[in-house]
């Protein structure tokens, strides 16, 4: 892992305490810092005898046993005699023997509560790939989990992948996760590390460390819930690529706490007393802003106040307590109603729960104030660490709560394989190379807001803020989801660029043809990787498609005009007729003006027929023009002064009629809806259908009717073909003679 030396004047240095550089706060009881040159003589001075453990981890086995008291120390002190057999000789940068950095990293995940197997792998981390001890060796002696965790977390060698392989090593390491997520555990608990020990690095170094540690780590040390390890790493992250920023932030902290007076804290005596008078039994603790955060309020707020600086912590015992504890301060103190969430109810994606309040003074000091059990805030802070090892299978007494855990197929349910590390897990297979790989999972690891949205039947699918139709078609179904559609969206057709909320209820409707396509559009409306990846795969292996200006079809898309020869001779000559003024066809309804000795003509703008209300207008040659009265055209003829004929229907049922149906496109939908029409018993004069756009598709139909009452089963009749949304008469806006 080739961890660097200390500085204890660099940034990184300073940053790893919440308030550097002013005085301790003596409400935060806090673990002092470890002198790593005195464990790295310890680790040779120690003993390390089978009889004791060797002084060198005395703190590993000290913090280890605060969160598992029974725990068996003998395989750490096995670890620990290996790793610092095969290290010895070996130094940091900064002098210091190297071992010194492996017991680093697992004191770290020892005061985080990681279980023994975790501690033990964290000790060999740098072995393999240091050292001349191979995976072999580590397998059997500490076991199968211990050998796969370390192999997790070793680098490819740069030989072998040359400027490929940090982002392969990324890829290996996020395969393992996937399998088991104590291999990323170490991995943050590395990098941390690190960061806090980087200063001796040269400043481009620095600097290129940091950024990948702000786009990869930190979101995933988010993702996983750690956020003891998130909030240092954006500390020192910020003290490197933001050294003025981070030094005014730091300057804001030390001087509010020179303070006289702190007015979180007289916040925090009040809220005890109140819950003291209640009878509830509670912690309340004042939990200090980190740097990030602290800059993140100042940008948003401006000037500061005194009750910004921190938050106050509510621990209670129960889940009902928390809101026994909200229910008491909404009540005694004034809440801040807008600064209300339930993240018990409703968990984040990466199982922090907690209430979040706020309260305010008469002065205009607020305080937030988060509620939670004790439980909560263990794994609010450790994320998946806390969670022990969550492959091991359940006690005798735990027996109940693991049939719970249990999922519809009686698989055991992995709490450390949420629904984003599966998404993950799966594009990355995709991704055609290295290049590819490492730009999307920055990309994807930037969007960090997930929801939810239920299937119609009953599932449910994990997106990103954001995420459309495209998306949930393609985390359902794969590639298959080239067929889809569209889709409905809370029981309402959508298009596949519809936006997903969280919540929302979402059914893909799916074409039949195994050839189906996806079109280009689908990428302006696609968030994830795996609906992205999946359609530029699909385009550069269809060449003729990629081209924007082929206009390529939706799923078996359609022409824009379908028309037999013989229909298009019958628009023809109905074309000609209405030039000439003539008469409409014979098997048209027939409409009565009264204008003695003229020709009628229904107009072809809005297709009146019987029983629509009617108006004429006369128009050049001694023609009359019948509209519809709700016609645009009507309208426009009464702006010129054309005076209005009076329009009657005489006894003729059969009509001509002009319709417009929306659909999705699909394969052999013309040829659906031309069925639909025939077994109506009606002609079709002209059919022509227009250019796709976002997977919609409009036909236009000049269709004879043989009785015009039969219109309204002939729209419900083209309503039904699967793929149509909706069927109305043509109100075209045309200019009129």
């Amino acid at each position: 892992m080739s961890a660097e030396a200390t500085n204890p004047a660099s940034p990184g240095a300073v940053s790893s305490s919440l308030e550097p550089g002013g005085p301790p706060s003596p409400r935060r009881r806090t673990r002092p810092r470890i002198d790593l040159r005195r464990l790295g003589r310890a680790a040779f001075l120690g003993s390390a005898t089978r009889d004791r453990l060797p002084d060198a981890i005395g703190h590993v086995a000290e913090a280890h046993r605060a969160h598992h008291p029974d725990a068996d120390l003998e395989p750490l002190r096995r670890a620990y005699v290996l790793a610092e057999s095969s290290h010895r000789g070996q130094m940091r940068k900064s002098g210091e023997p190297y071992i010194t950095h492996p017991l680093a990293v697992t004191l770290i995940l020892a005061e985080l509560g990681a279980e023994t197997t975790t501690l033990t792998a964290s000790l060999l981390h740098d072995t393999v790939e240091d050292t001349d001890v191979t995976l072999d060796q580590v397998g059997e002696e500490f076991g199968a989990e211990v050998r796969f965790i370390v192999d997790g977390v070793t680098k490819l060698e740069k030989v072998d992948y040359g400027a490929a392989a940090e982002p392969e090593t990324f890829r290996k390491m996020l395969v393992a996760t996937g399998n088991d997520v104590r291999v990323m555990s170490i991995k943050l608990a590395d990098r941390l590390h690190n960061m806090r020990t980087l200063g001796v690095m040269r400043p481009e170094k620095q600097e290129r460390i940091a950024k990948v540690t702000r786009d990869v780590l930190i979101p995933l040390a988010e993702r996983l819930g750690v956020q003891a390890l998130k909030t240092e790493l954006e500390d020192l992250v910020f003290a490197i690529l933001h050294p003025e920023e981070y030094r005014h932030t730091r300057e804001l902290i030390v001087g509010n706490a020179s303070r006289a007076d702190d007015p979180l804290a007289e916040i925090a005596d009040e809220v005890r007393a109140v819950l003291r008078d209640s009878g509830i039994q509670a912690e309340v603790l004042i939990r200090p802003r980190h740097f990030v955060s602290l800059h993140r309020v100042a940008r948003k707020r401006g000037r500061l106040r005194g009750s910004d600086f921190g938050r106050v912590l509510v621990l209670v015992n129960e889940d009902a307590d928390c809101y026994g504890v909200l229910g008491e301060l909404h009540t005694c103190m004034t809440p801040v109603v807008s600064e209300f969430k339930d993240f018990i109810a409703v968990p984040k994606f990466n199982l922090y729960q907690s209430l979040h309040t706020a309260v305010a003074r008469a002065d205009g000091q607020v305080a937030e104030v988060l509620i939670r059990t004790h439980q909560m805030h263990k794994a609010a802070e450790a994320g998946v660490i806390a969670l022990g090892n969550p492959y091991a299978p359940p006690s005798e007494e735990q027996s109940d709560t693991a049939r719970a855990d249990l999922d519809g197929d009686g698989e055991r349910i992995d709490p450390t394989r949420p629904g984003w590390l599966s998404r993950l897990l799966d594009w990355q297979e995709a991704a055609p190379d290295p290049d590819t790989f490492w730009s999307t999972l920055r990309e994807d690891l930037a969007q960090d807001r997930e929801i939810t949205v239920f299937r119609a039947d009953g599932g449910s699918l994990g997106l990103p803020e954001g995420a459309s139709c495209v998306d949930a078609a393609y985390a359902q179904y794969g590639e298959d989801a080239h067929a889809c559609i569209g889709a409905r969206v809370n029981g309402r057709l959508a298009t596949l660029s519809t936006v997903l909320r969280d919540g929302d209820t979402v059914q893909l409707l799916m074409g039949q043809d195994p050839a189906s396509e996806p079109s280009r559009e689908w990428l302006e409306h696609a968030r994830t990787p795996v609906a992205r990846i999946a359609i530029q795969r699909w385009l550069a292996a269809h060449p003729a498609h990629s081209d924007p200006a082929d206009a390529p079809r939706p799923s078996g898309g359609l022409p824009e005009a379908e028309e037999t020869p013989a229909e298009a001779a019958r628009a023809a000559a109905d074309a000609r007729s209405a030039q000439d003024g003539s008469a409409a066809s014979p098997a048209a309804a027939t409409a009565v003006v009264d204008q003695p000795g003229a020709t009628v003509r229904l107009a072809g703008c809005c297709t009146p027929v019987p029983p629509d209300e009617v108006t004429g207008f006369a128009v050049r040659g001694g023609v009359v023009t019948v509209h519809r009265v709700e016609c645009a055209g009507v309208a426009h003829m009464k702006s010129t002064g054309r005076a209005e004929v009076g329009v009657h229907w005489g006894d003729t049922t059969e009509a001509r009629v002009t319709l417009v149906a929306e659909s999705f496109g699909r394969p052999h939908l013309l040829a659906d809806l031309t069925e639909a029409i025939a077994l109506e018993g009606v002609a079709i004069v002209s059919a022509t259908v227009e250019p796709p756009t976002q997977q919609r598709v409009r036909h236009t139909y000049t269709l004879q009717l043989p009785d015009a009452a039969h219109l309204p089963a002939l729209m419900r009749a083209m309503r039904n073909v699967p793929g149509v949304y909706d069927v109305t008469r043509a109100q075209h806006h045309v200019a009129v003679p």
